[in-house]
């Protein structure tokens, strides 16, 4: 037989090394996925390949048995297993089936507002990359008995880099510490250096870490597989023919009512237990019974595909098997979410495609789903088996998934299995952020959103990118200063640097990304140390945004976790994002946000966040910042005020994205705040040049931050709000009686000549290094720069006060009036 792989390794030269089984358990295929363009497909998952059901559960037994025997007796019985959805979700438990006494749980991707969250992890590589813990009982984890927690063992289909099991076992360890780890695989395919990192977590924390496969490898890649691979994908996309439409002849599906067992969950999302395995176990023959007698007897149903839905995958294996064992000729897949490429050769794991519309009504909005080799299988009939969540009209619409596959096998069936929804633990009235949940569509990522990687940031905002916004300096100062308008309702146009103040730019980065490396590095430090194990950082778009990318950075470089981030939507007076705030609680514990900003002025934007949470008590307000020279967080690298370079430019240094907007007639109640993303000045974007500037310092500011740090930890960091007071006597003795007119600090300052009309520059006597793109701004601008002995700040921006056009400059006519 030829290997379902030699069309990848052919094309691309990925390939294969380690034990001999290992080409028996996989093949390869291509996705369009910017983070990996390879994909493992294994024979024995029965996720992409219809494979026998007996074989699939086998090789998951034949696991869980391995791991009691590593385990011993005593210890198996005080075991708890997790699976990985999607692709892993029948595996765990069949592995949990093999240690016979351990309770299971997969993580998910759907919500349930009655449950609250017992942890969740990222899956770095994924197309959908936000894993929640949903367990119905809230000990799950803590299972043990007066001898403590024991082992917990983790179940992926293949255990690549490891990064996904790493994320689980920092989240999960610093919740629910333990002594013993099983991580558990069809096959280990990690590279040494992989393998060191998973050690050093095992030394960090003093747990046994045990790694169980069936077969051990590597994947060897070209250094510029991943570029070749997504040219490959878009070639062969263009080649591939139309989906076939369903002849007009096809039957109706014929329901099929399975009697399944009450009490009794359809899988492992909430939790799955001996006592609902041994009960399922003792419905499956009589279920199996009618399935056989509704399809009309075993001649009749020929040869079956058995097809579950995506996380659904247990119960229709099960139920496979208990129709093989009844006599029938069964093969066993399920439906994803994930876009593989398919081709149609026999040395490539994904012949054919079915293409159809999600129709369980995801909480990420409306998508496509695939199910893949069921055409040109050869089955007479498809048992299609979902939950009552997904049997919606979606499921039977002429689009739908009962008719594409009536495009694939003459005959079709549905079995529809009730999804357990567990009732809330408490009686408590809704908060702000436990709220039936809307349904929020998935965080805008690069480059179709930001020229950011994909990983260093996703977007809770909605793309107005196609609506002229942009109004004239000078008119949106008016309309704000007259009370006409929000400063968040319009945009201002974006400032094209000239040259002379690009290369200002570029000497200042060259002169500071040190500085700002040590900043960095110390406040993520803080982060780590006092905050979170695994935070979750939500930057405020867009100042924060590039620090957030940086945190992320250096917490990926020094100590090999990837954070999760986010960048959310806040606007002086109107608040923050509440949409955003819901859509974080749904996929991450709020304990775990920590909110990022560039840096604080008078520490408006603090205040306001701290008002706007609230309403959502389970979010901490306090911002972590890169620079602090207003004294009002207690989280920050420094609090010095100094040039951040990234504050010298508009969206070009923040993955060109405008700062946000909200409009009443653009943002409705169930919307994301919205923003642009300006690809029309690509030419000019030094957003990741900047993020790469400052990390390649990491590794040469790592001693300093270690002892800054050691030194934070000790001080006296509580917030003094001397900048606030400082502010209130300048708006005063300047006479203009508004502190949001004054803005503080070389940040502020340069936002005021950029988006606003400035009055004066107020600059601290001999602070030359931090200001020479202040003053070519000031003077392009026509602003005067007054020096003062007396200033807390580098420098303070003044707007022009109760502005009006016939009122510019620095004239005093608006004071006057």
């Amino acid at each position: 037989m030829v290997w379902t792989g030699t069309w990848v390794s052919d094309r691309l030269g990925i390939e294969l090394a380690g034990d001999d089984e290992l080409r028996g358990l996989l093949g390869l295929a291509l996705r369009r996925n910017p983070k990996r363009a390879h994909l493992l497909v294994s024979g024995v998952l029965g996720k992409h390949v219809p494979q026998r059901p007996s074989v699939v559960h086998g090789h998951g037994v034949s696991l869980g048995r391995r791991v009691r025997a590593l385990l011993g007796p005593e210890q198996a019985a005080r075991a708890v297993v997790l699976g990985y959805a999607e692709t892993a979700t029948a595996l765990g438990h069949a592995v949990a089936d093999g240690l016979e006494s351990a309770p299971y749980l997969h993580s998910t991707r759907r919500p349930v507002a009655s449950v609250p969250r017992a942890g969740g992890f990222e899956e770095s590589h994924s197309h959908a990359t936000s894993h929640l813990l949903l367990p119905e009982d809230p000990a799950f984890f803590d299972r043990g008995g007066e001898a403590g927690r024991g082992p917990l063992v983790l179940v992926d289909d293949e255990f690549s880099t490891g990064n996904t099991v790493l994320n689980t076992l920092r989240d999960l360890h610093a919740r629910h510490p333990r002594a013993h780890y099983v991580i558990v695989a069809l096959v280990d395919m990690r590279a040494p250096g992989d393998a060191d990192r998973l050690a050093a977590f095992a030394e960090e924390t003093g747990a046994r870490i045990d790694v169980v496969a069936h077969a051990r490898g590597t994947v060897r890649l070209p250094d510029d597989v991943l570029a070749r691979g997504l040219r490959l994908v878009e070639e062969q996309d263009g080649r591939a023919p139309a989906a076939p439409a369903p002849p007009e002849s096809v039957a109706a599906p014929v329901r099929l009512e399975l009697g399944w067992p009450a009490g009794v969950p359809d899988g492992g999302r909430h939790g799955f237990t001996p006592d609902h395995r041994a009960r399922l176990q003792d419905a499956l023959p009589a279920m199996a019974d009618r399935i056989v007698a509704g399809l009309g007897g075993p001649e009749q149903a020929g040869r079956v595909l058995v097809l579950g839905f995506e996380e659904l995958m247990y119960a229709p294996l099960v139920l496979g098997r208990a129709l093989e064992e009844a006599g029938l000729d069964v093969r066993f897949s399920t439906t994803t979410r994930s876009p593989v490429l398919a081709v149609d050769d026999p040395g490539y794991a994904i012949r054919t495609r079915l293409t159809f519309p999600a129709h369980d009504d995801p909480a990420d909005g409306p998508g496509e789903r695939y199910a893949y080799n069921v055409t040109g299988g050869g089955f007479d009939t498809v048992l299609a088996v979902v939950d009552s969540v997904a049997d919606t009209p979606a499921l039977h619409a002429p689009d739908g998934l009962l008719a594409r596959l009536g495009t694939a096998a003459p005959r079709v069936a549905l079995a529809v299995i009730p999804a357990r929804t567990p009732a809330p633990r408490t009686s408590a009235p809704p908060t702000a952020d436990r709220q039936e949940p809307t349904v929020l569509p998935e965080p805008l990522r690069g480059p179709e959103f930001s020229s950011y990687e994909p990983d260093d940031v996703g977007w809770l905002l909605q793309d107005l990118s196609a609506v002229a916004l942009e109004a004239p300096v000078e008119e949106r100062e008016e309309a704000v200063q007259r009370g006409g308008a929000h400063y968040a309702e319009s945009l201002p146009v974006e400032y094209q640097p000239t040259e002379e103040y690009q290369e200002l730019y570029r000497d200042a980065l060259a002169g500071s990304a040190a500085r700002i490396a040590r900043a960095v590095g110390t406040v993520t430090e803080l982060v780590l140390a006092e905050r979170s194990p695994r935070p979750v950082l939500v930057s405020l778009a867009r100042a924060g945004t590039p620090v957030g990318v940086l945190m992320r950075r250096w917490a990926l470089r020094r100590h090999g976790v990837e954070l999760p981030h986010y960048a959310v939507s806040i606007v002086r007076g109107r608040g923050i994002d509440a949409n955003a705030l819901r859509w974080l609680a749904a996929h991450h514990d709020p304990a775990d946000v920590v909110f990022v900003d560039g840096w604080t002025g008078k520490g408006a934007i603090t205040r306001e966040l701290a008002d706007a949470l609230a309403e959502f008590p389970r979010f901490n307000p306090e911002i972590a910042v890169l620079a602090d020279p207003g004294s009002c967080v207690r989280t920050y690298g420094t609090r010095e005020d100094f040039l951040i370079p990234s504050a010298c430019l508009n969206s070009t240094v923040s993955g060109l994205i405008s700062r946000t907007v909200l409009r009443a007639d653009l943002v409705g109640p169930s919307d994301y705040h919205g923003a642009k993303f300006y690809r029309e000045l690509a030419g000019t974007d030094v957003s990741r040049a900047f993020v790469a500037a400052v990390e390649s310092r990491f590794d040469e500011v790592a001693e300093a931050v270690d002892e800054q740090v050691k030194e934070a930890v000790a001080a006296d960091r509580a917030p003094t709000w001397e900048g606030w007071a400082a502010v209130e006597r300048i708006s005063e003795e300047q006479g203009i009686h508004d502190v949001n007119l004054v803005k503080p600090g070389v940040g502020e300052t340069t936002r005021v000549l950029l988006r606003r009309v400035p009055w004066k520059i107020l600059a601290r006597r001999g602070a030359d290094a931090d200001l020479a793109h202040i003053r070519l701004l000031a003077e392009q601008r026509g602003v005067p720069v007054e020096e003062r002995d007396d200033l807390p700040y580098t420098c303070v921006g003044l707007i022009h006060p109760r502005y009006t056009r016939g009122a510019t400059g620095a004239d005093g006519k608006a004071v006057g009036a």
